[in-house]
């Protein structure tokens, strides 16, 4: 059963003003919720060559109705050329947290 809710996944480099980006996700009302997960490391093809970097993930808890507003939000100040943005469905979730997040995203 879908809730209409996505988990979206965006990597970010380690040396950019990630609490920033993410204040201005929650306060545009893009996004319920921003987990930043440090240190990961990302190995992936760019321009030819497998290069690998130290990035933070971010866990952004959002809804379909809100994703083509977040996209471009995103692509507009990222500091990536191409930006890792994959959404997924949020499938099962605990109603009141369910509850948190569409509030939460409402204008």
């Amino acid at each position: 059963m879908s809730t209409n809710l996505l988990l979206v996944h965006c990597t970010f480099p380690i040396d950019g003003d990630i609490n920033e980006f993410a204040h201005k996700l929650v306060a545009a009302k893009l996004a319920a919720c921003v987990n930043i997960v440090p240190n990961i490391q990302s190995i992936y093809t760019w321009q030819g060559e497998v290069v690998e970097d130290k990035e933070l993930l971010l866990l952004i808890k959002t809804s379909q109705e809100k994703f083509p507003e977040l996209e471009t939000f995103i692509k507009q100040h990222h500091p990536y050329e191409v930006v890792e943005l994959i959404a997924t469905p949020i499938c099962q979730i605990a109603s009141d947290y369910k509850k948190w997040c569409l509030e939460s995203l409402q204008n």
